[in-house]
């Protein structure tokens, strides 16, 4: 447990990582023996208990919403693999979103992975190897009602993800996204009528956290020869 770091030990940042999803994610990673940074915001309670309870890592703390804290944070860290998970929702229906829930929404879901992975691949570009996950929605690919912010940073995120797996694989770095559709989480506990929500995805139930993570290491680490792809976790709700 703690700060163990080995020259050789692979690393991996997660951004959002004290969510459902993200918690997840880095346990998943430390499972495999990766040292594992652990991006939070808010919950450094959350982020110091998550990194007790896994091999090596460290906690790293900045504002999505913040470029400068962003770069401060993150010019002297090199990883092998990048998982862009952090995420946040302001929904409304269209006619009455706030442009700060719009512009809120696209600053943390895209505009910040934008400038955390353009810092990072300089370092993977460098070592000629690295891979990057990027945590999209389902909302990304078909869109959905009362989400016009969120499906647009999401979408933004898939064809961000698309663009540079074709730019960035010359450095033998691969790019991909995952599509989660409704996954158990904090960010879901409001949702009216999930009984009802429920029985309209093929699987008859939710995703788990565990599930999407389980496909990040995939995409992450083992998957070597994929890049430029979206993985769907929908139990079949988007096909």
């Amino acid at each position: 447990m703690g700060n163990f770091d080995n020259m050789n030990q692979k690393k991996v940042l997660v951004t959002g990582a004290t969510g459902s999803i993200g918690k997840a994610i880095v346990e998943e990673f430390a499972k495999h023996g990766y040292f594992v940074y652990i991006h939070y915001h808010s919950s450094k309670p959350k982020a110091e208990a998550l990194l007790q309870s896994i091999d090596s890592g460290e906690i790293i703390g900045f504002n999505m919403n913040h470029k400068e804290e962003i770069v401060q944070a993150l010019e002297n860290i090199e990883v092998d693999v990048l998982v862009n998970n952090a995420g946040i929702t302001r929904d409304s229906l269209f006619f009455f979103m706030e442009d700060e829930a719009w512009e809120d929404v696209i600053d943390t879901n895209l505009n910040a992975p934008f400038y955390i992975t353009k810092l990072i691949a300089k370092k993977m570009i460098r070592n000629k190897s690295g891979s990057i996950v990027n945590v999209a929605s389902i909302s990304g690919v078909c869109g959905n009602a009362g989400q016009a912010n969120y499906a647009a940073s999401k979408g933004g995120i898939i064809a961000l993800t698309k663009t540079l797996a074709i730019e960035l694989g010359r450095y033998n770095i691969r790019v991909n996204a995952l599509a989660p559709g409704i996954i158990e989480s904090d960010m879901i506990e409001n949702i009216p009528q999930k009984d009802v929500l429920k029985k309209s995805i093929p699987l008859q139930r939710f995703g788990r956290a565990e599930e999407v993570a389980k496909c990040a290491y995939f995409i992450g680490h083992e998957a070597t020869y994929v890049s430029g792809e979206v993985l769907n976790i929908s139990g079949a709700m988007v096909r």
